[in-house]
């Protein structure tokens, strides 16, 4: 395998881990209340949207010379506004998703430690082990992180073959067939979030040497290769779970997996959902640990020797454990406004940057013609309601879409 082949395999690959993370472990069960056939629906409306956007993401970045970031590329083409609101959207974004992630991983690390080594570490220093045992390969670098990414990615593809090789047979049709398009658009927020890999692009692009070609194309079957996880998942914790167990878990707050192991009660599949959470956790945190180094590496102007690399590591670790040690319920909390981040960031920002990008253009490029711009304002908009239905979906405008499967009895006697 040539350089430029395995550059672009370890593309795909990193574009594949930062998108499969902590969400996927809360989507079946909230897609549940909109039944499989809307959740498809939406899984691939949402990732066509942010394939379009990571392609306005590219092309920006492209055409700026230099190393850029999402901050330094905003400034430069939407002015001082664009940076600021850069800046505060993608601090918030990245260092959620890490919260969530460090948080996410603690149930893991103390199961694993205690039933493995018989050691159980107090509640305080769970929150180190992650960042310390992957943040040398952060600090390293995008080498670094592709290389131990390649095996965790492995260890998920492997853990994803077990639990697609057991499950199917516990798969009823009939549990496939609801359908309430309504209700469905309550997980829209955290589908969208589920295809956030945008972050990565500017490392991707310095990686292998601004190959616009080779770039699309990873990004293209980087995030493919998520959908097809995404429906396949949801194929099966749809079609194996009882409905009124999926209900339950939206209650409990229980990832997919727990309801997916007390249903089969097979062995081999309650250790492949757990090993599948893990690995999905890692591969995404990797990502997003990476793109949140490097961002702040270039936005702080810090030298790439290292104690620079050393003291970007530390900031990018340091708050987010910082949170989780403030607030209980970090996890949640870190994930409420992930979708209005996402749409915000990945999805109005590389829009808007586009188009003054080539607002002035002769013709030269899609994005000058009529369809082009057309394009544009249909992905702002689409981008706007996603903000405006996840902030009523905070407010508790949207309940009534879920309420009668979450108090089935309430909503008959009423």
């Amino acid at each position: 395998m040539d350089k430029k082949t395995n550059r672009c395999l370890g593309g795909i690959l990193l574009v594949s881990g930062t998108a499969i993370g902590a969400g996927m472990l809360a989507l079946p069960i909230a897609t549940s209340f909109g039944g499989f056939i809307p959740s498809t629906i939406i899984f691939v409306v949402c990732w066509i949207l942010m394939l379009t956007t990571s392609f306005f993401f590219l092309e920006v970045n492209l055409a700026i010379r230099g190393e850029s970031n999402l901050v330094s590329m905003a400034g430069k083409t939407l002015g001082m506004w664009g940076k600021v609101v850069s800046w505060g959207f993608y601090l918030m974004l990245l260092y959620s998703l890490l919260v969530a992630y460090i948080a996410g991983c603690a149930p893991f690390f103390q199961k694993i430690f205690s039933t493995t080594f018989h050691v159980v570490f107090p509640k305080w220093f769970v929150p180190f082990i992650l960042p310390s045992l992957f943040g040398g390969f952060v600090y390293l670098g995008t080498k670094g992180v592709d290389a131990i990414n390649r095996v965790f990615m492995t260890g998920l593809i492997g853990s994803y073959i077990l639990l697609v090789s057991f499950c199917p047979s516990f798969i009823e049709s009939s549990r496939l067939l609801h359908f309430d398009f309504s209700a469905s658009f309550w997980a829209v927020p955290i589908v969208i979030t589920s295809f956030g890999y945008h972050i990565i692009i500017p490392t991707l692009v310095t990686y292998m040497n601004h190959d616009a070609k080779k770039l699309r194309l990873t990004l293209l079957i980087g995030s493919l290769i998520p959908l097809i996880i995404y429906l396949l998942w949801q194929w099966i914790v749809l079609g194996s779970v009882p409905f009124p167990d999926l209900i339950e878990s939206w209650k409990q707050g229980h990832p997919a997996t727990i309801p997916l192991a007390l249903t089969t009660s097979v062995k081999w599949i309650g250790i492949g959902a757990q090993l599948f959470a893990f690995f999905a956790i890692i591969t995404s945190f990797l990502g997003v640990s990476l793109s949140l180094s490097d961002f702040l590496s270039d936005g702080l102007r810090m030298k790439k020797t290292r104690k620079g690399r050393l003291f970007a590591v530390c900031l990018t670790f340091i708050p987010p454990i910082l949170f989780i040690f403030t607030y209980d319920k970090s996890f949640y909390i870190a994930l409420e406004y992930a979708g209005i981040f996402v749409a915000v960031l990945l999805g109005i920002i590389p829009s808007l940057m586009i188009l003054k990008l080539h607002k002035h253009c002769k013709g030269h490029s899609f994005f000058c013609t009529k369809k082009g711009k057309i394009l544009v304002y249909i992905v702002i908009s689409l981008c706007i309601a996603i903000i405006v239905m996840n902030v009523l979906q905070k407010l508790g405008f949207l309940d009534y879409l879920i309420f009668p499967y979450l108090y089935p009895a309430f909503s008959c006697s009423s």
